[in-house]
C-alpha cells in the first residue's frame, strides 16, 4: 500500500512542477538558514572536555580595593595576584592545580634554516596543564615535577611550530631559542585545539592553542612577560610578581562533590586571614565555578550567535507556514479526485497517509536542497572575519539533524492540509462533478 501511495504522490507532485518547487524551495531556504546557525551556536556552546569539565573548577578570590567601581558587578576578580596564586597553589587540597598566563615573545630558528625570526604565543603554566586538560601528545611527554619546582628550562611546543621549525620530525631533547633563552624540548603536542579556548578566556575564546610551554616558575625566574590581559585596580604595577595585579589564571581538578565544597571552604578561609592581615579591604568574597559554569558566567557564545539562531528558526517557522499554505490549496484544488476515491471505498485514513506521504517527499526534497544550502551557509561563515569562523563545520551528528528538522518541518506543514482534505464530502464531490 504504501508503494501505491508513493506512486499516486510521485504523479501528483509531476502534475504541479511550480507549485511543488515553490513548497521545496521554502523548506529548504528556512531548513538551510537554521541549520547553518544551529550548526554554529552547536560548535561554539559544547562542552570542550565532556566527562571532566565537572571535576575542573576556577577559583576567585577578590583583593581589590574598596573604591573599585564594579558597575553593580560584586563578582571577585577573574585573575589572581602573583601571590594568591602561589598561596592558593601551595595551601590548598586539590587534586591537580595550575597556574598560568599568557606570554609572547620571538623564537630564533635553528641553525641554517632559511627561516627568519618570528613571534609565538606562549602558555606560562605547570604540569597539570596536561593531565588536567587531557592534552595529547605526539612526542615525548610533559615536563616532570622536579622540573616545576627547580624552574628548569625545558619547553613544550605545539606540533604547528615543530612541523616550522624541525619539519615535523620528533624534536624531543632538541633546543629551543624563545626570547633569548634556550630550552630543551621535551614534548611535542599532538593537534588540539579545545572548544572554547576555555583556560583562557581573556584571550582569543576561539582561536588556537599557544605554540610554546614552559614552566611557571621559570617563567617568573625568567621574568617573562604578560601578554594578556593585566588588572591592577589602577594601582602602581611596579614588578609583578609583587605588586597587587592580578594577570594569572589557576585551574584545579576537584573529583567529588565533597572536596569541590571543601576547597570553597579553604578559598573562605584563606580570604578571612589575608583580610584580617590588611592585605584584603573586602571581606570574604569567592567564587568556584566548575568548568561549564564559569564559560556560562563570562557569556562565551557570542550574543549576536544566539540571536541569528533565534531569527533563522523564525525565518523556519514563516517558511513552514508558507508551505501550509501552499499545501492546502494544493490538496483542496484536488477535492474532486479524493472525493472519487472516498466514494470508492478508501477510507479517511487511507486519504490522510498518502497526502502526509507526499507532503514527506516535498520534505525530503526540501532536505537536501537546504543541506546544500546549510553547506553553502557553513561555506560563508567561515569568510567571517570572526575567531571562530574556521570552526563552522556540518558535523555528522548536524547532519541526521537537518535531515530529521526536514522531515519534521515538512510533516508538521502536512498535518493540517492532509487533514482538512480528509473531511471532504464525497457525495458532494460527486454530485457537483
Amino acid at each position: 500500500m504504501a508503494a501505491y501511495y508513493l506512486r499516486l504522490a510521485l504523479r501528483a507532485l509531476r502534475n504541479s512542477p511550480v507549485l511543488t518547487a515553490l513548497m521545496v524551495l521554502a523548506l529548504a531556504v528556512g531548513i538551510g538558514a537554521s541549520m547553518t546557525m544551529l550548526t554554529v551556536l552547536h560548535v561554539l556552546s559544547g562542552d570542550p572536555l565532556p566527562g571532566r569539565s565537572a571535576h575542573l573548577y576556577y577559583p576567585q578570590v577578590d583583593p581589590s580595593p574598596l573604591a573599585r567601581n564594579d558597575g553593580g558587578d560584586s563578582r571577585p576578580p577573574s585573575l589572581l595576584t602573583y601571590i594568591d596564586a602561589e598561596n592558593l597553589l601551595h595551601q590548598g587540597k586539590a587534586a591537580r592545580a595550575a597556574a598560568m598566563y599568557q606570554g609572547a615573545d620571538v623564537v630564533q630558528p635553528p641553525a641554517g634554516s632559511v627561516l627568519h625570526p618570528f613571534v609565538v604565543n606562549s602558555r606560562l603554566t605547570g604540569r597539570d596543564f596536561f593531565s588536567m586538560f587531557e592534552v595529547p601528545f605526539r612526542y615525548g611527554a610533559p615536563w616532570s615535577a622536579a622540573d616545576d619546582a627547580g624552574a628548569a628550562h625545558v619547553a613544550v611546543i605545539s606540533q604547528s611550530l615543530d612541523r616550522k621549525l624541525f619539519g615535523g620530525a620528533d624534536s624531543v631533547g632538541r633546543m629551543l631559542n624563545y626570547g633569548g633563552h634556550s630550552f630543551r624540548i621535551v614534548g611535542v603536542l599532538a593537534h588540539w585545539r579545545p572548544v572554547p579556548r576555555f583556560y583562557d578566556l581573556n584571550s582569543s575564546r576561539y582561536g588556537e592553542v599557544e605554540d610554546v610551554f614552559i614552566p611557571f616558575n621559570t617563567a617568573r625566574a625568567l621574568d617573562i612577560g604578560v601578554n594578556g590581559t593585566t588588572n591592577c585596580f589602577g594601582q602602581t604595577t611596579g614588578n609583578l610578581d609583587t605588586s597587587p595585579c592580578g594577570y594569572i589564571q589557576m585551574w584545579v581538578q576537584l573529583d567529588s562533590a565533597h572536596a569541590a565544597a571543601a576547597y570553597k571552604r579553604f578559598l573562605v578561609d584563606y580570604s578571612a586571614q589575608q583580610h584580617a592581615a590588611g592585605r584584603f579591604q573586602r571581606k570574604p568574597n569567592v567564587r568556584l565555578d566548575d568548568l561549564m559554569q564559569w564559560l556560562a558566567t563570562n557569556h562565551v557564545v557570542p550574543e549576536d550567535v544566539r540571536m541569528q539562531a533565534w531569527l533563522a528558526l523564525g525565518f523556519l517557522l514563516v517558511c513552514v507556514v508558507n508551505t501550509v499554505g501552499l499545501l492546502l490549496a494544493k490538496f483542496l484544488r484536488r477535492s474532486g479526485e479524493i472525493g472519487v476515491r472516498r466514494a470508492l471505498g478508501a477510507s479517511r485514513r487511507a486519504i490522510f497517509a498518502q497526502l502526509l506521504i507526499e507532503a514527506s517527499m516535498i520534505g525530503a526534497a526540501g532536505a537536501l536542497l537546504g543541506l546544500l544550502l546549510t553547506w553553502l551557509g557553513l561555506w560563508l561563515v567561515r569568510r567571517q572575519p570572526s575567531d571562530y569562523a574556521s570552526l563552522a563545520h556540518l558535523e555528522p551528528s548536524m547532519l541526521l539533524a537537518t535531515l530529521a528538522l526536514a522531515l519534521i518541518a515538512s510533516l508538521v506543514a502536512g498535518l493540517l492540509p492532509a487533514w482538512r482534505a480528509c473531511l471532504i464530502a464525497p457525495a458532494l464531490q460527486l454530485k457537483s462533478s
